[in-house]
């Protein structure tokens, strides 16, 4: 395990955090995704600490509702999707990745309560949060558009990476 990958990792678990609290005003509006995607690509596999990093500090901060177990998977999830698209270098594939997992955030925060409280409820879920997921989508969409591919092709994410020897492609 290298030192300071988890190190970098634990910090930016934090900032995560600081970004999501200091944009919860907004309704769905967040940078979190596009930086788990770029954490994604800079940590390779130590991401991980950084995910549980923040969905610890959410917890803690927020409570822990049954919200939060769906932000032990969903996170993960977007790591795995940005990781499988690594090489991927376009802007539009990358916009369309975040604005999709904006889009399906509701239905995926949904599962727990379809696990606790059944299908005719998740379904109520999902279906009341159609506007919140709309928004999401439009909002990652913009913010991949903008500044996913200049970070992950910037000299300063490959000086990073080198510097944490990762071993991510960047």
């Amino acid at each position: 395990m290298r030192l300071r990958a988890v190190v970098t990792a634990a910090l930016l678990g934090a900032l995560l955090l600081a970004v999501q609290v200091a944009l919860a005003p907004l309704p769905n509006i967040e940078l979190v995704s596009p930086l788990v995607i770029l954490s994604t690509l800079l940590l390779g596999r130590y991401v991980a600490y950084s995910l549980a990093v923040f969905v610890l500090l959410e917890g803690l901060i927020y409570g822990f509702g049954l919200w939060w177990f769906s932000y032990l998977y969903i996170w993960a999830i977007l790591a795995v999707l940005a990781y499988l698209f690594r090489r991927m270098d376009s802007r539009l594939g990358w916009a369309l990745l975040a604005g999709f997992f904006g889009l399906f955030f509701g239905t995926l925060t949904a599962l727990p309560v379809i696990f606790v409280s059944g299908l005719a409820a998740g379904g109520a879920y999902i279906v009341a949060g159609i506007p919140f997921d709309l928004l999401h989508a439009a909002g990652n969409f913009l913010l991949g558009l903008l500044v996913i591919l200049p970070v992950k092709n910037s000299a300063a994410l490959r000086r990073a990476a080198s510097f944490l020897s990762t071993g991510a492609p960047v």
